[in-house]
């Protein structure tokens, strides 16, 4: 029975070879009936079955469409098919893969919209699609991927809202959705069912509304790049409850208000970016020059004024020009 279900393995991974150009003929010449499966280039077998458990084709050069066939692999727990040159739709047989734990299909030319039977992957920890074709929307079906802890989508052409359901996925730890056309605003809630979030990036999309108050539920937030979108309102108090975060970025928004002297809380920050939010008036915090840390702070194109302090922080870039300033305290 062993050797049958490898040999149905097999046979799944030399139609795969079969139907996908390899300009540099790897697996042409390494993919042969001759040998084991489990000795072939970028194939990995489970030790007491011996099944094909992980597919790795990163950065081979390959050409063509993924073919439906790989959805065979019944015990494949990783396909990496990250940095060639995959293009079309998803084939739907790939939902059939209930054992997959690491789905990375980066750098392709993969297009169409994201597959709702994506939601049946349910044991899936890293779906990393970025830098594809992707457009359409995204699908509510994600939330069934309750195990998701890295969630990549970031570099498509993706449009309509972000569904709230993604954000009560509660083992998520990065949600990378930037550069594409993403609209709506974030639910003011968004961090009630994320405690292990630590990293939010959102930048470059057509996103709006207020950053949402309860931003300071995300305790174990690291990175918040929220840079190039619509938000407006002002920037909430409760973002110096975020104590590990180490980047932000707000830059080209729509905020106003005073910057919160909370942000001298996050004592960890190393780049501060807020730049280009003309509604943004009053005072600089003297709290963000406290910050030891910080190596780069951004508060140009703003309606802000201040006073600079004697004894900076070892700054690595400092940008502070349309800034009003008194003199040094």
């Amino acid at each position: 029975m062993t050797v049958r279900n490898l040999n149905s393995d097999q046979f799944a991974l030399l139609e795969f070879k079969d139907r996908i150009a390899s300009p540099q003929n790897v697996l042409a010449n390494n993919w042969t009936a001759s040998t084991s499966v489990c000795n072939w280039i970028g194939v990995s077998c489970g030790i007491f079955h011996k099944r094909v458990i992980a597919l790795n084709l990163r950065s081979m050069n390959l050409r063509g469409t993924i073919p439906p066939h790989l959805g065979n692999l019944s015990f494949l727990l990783s396909l990496d098919l990250s940095s060639n040159h995959f293009y079309d739709h998803l084939p739907k047989e790939l939902g059939q893969l209930h054992r997959l734990r690491i789905l990375q299909l980066s750098y392709n030319c993969l297009n169409g919209e994201i597959p709702s039977w994506l939601g049946n992957l349910q044991r899936v920890r890293r779906l990393e699609m970025k830098n594809n074709n992707f457009t359409g929307t995204i699908p509510e079906t994600l939330v069934n991927m309750y195990n998701l802890e890295i969630l990549n989508l970031g570099f498509n052409q993706l449009s309509g809202q972000v569904p709230s359901s993604i954000f009560k996925i509660s083992y998520l730890k990065i949600i990378d959705l930037s550069s594409n056309s993403l609209s709506g605003s974030l639910p003011n809630d968004m961090c009630q069912h994320l405690p292990k979030l630590e990293g939010l990036h959102l930048s470059w999309n057509e996103l709006s509304g207020n950053i949402p108050f309860g931003m300071g539920k995300c305790n174990n937030l690291k990175i918040l790049l929220l840079s190039y979108n619509q938000f407006m309102g002002i920037i909430p108090r409760t973002i110096g409850n975020l104590t590990r975060l180490q980047k932000l970025y707000l830059v080209f928004n729509n905020l106003k208000g005073q910057i919160p002297k909370e942000i001298g809380n996050l004592l960890g920050l190393e780049p501060l970016y807020i730049k280009a939010n003309k509604g943004l008036i009053g005072q600089i915090p003297t709290s963000i020059f406290n910050i030891s840390s910080l190596k780069t702070i951004v508060l140009s194109k703003n309606s802000l004024s201040g006073s600079l302090p004697n004894d900076l922080p070892k700054l690595e870039v400092f940008y502070l020009e349309d800034i009003e300033f008194s003199l040094f305290l």
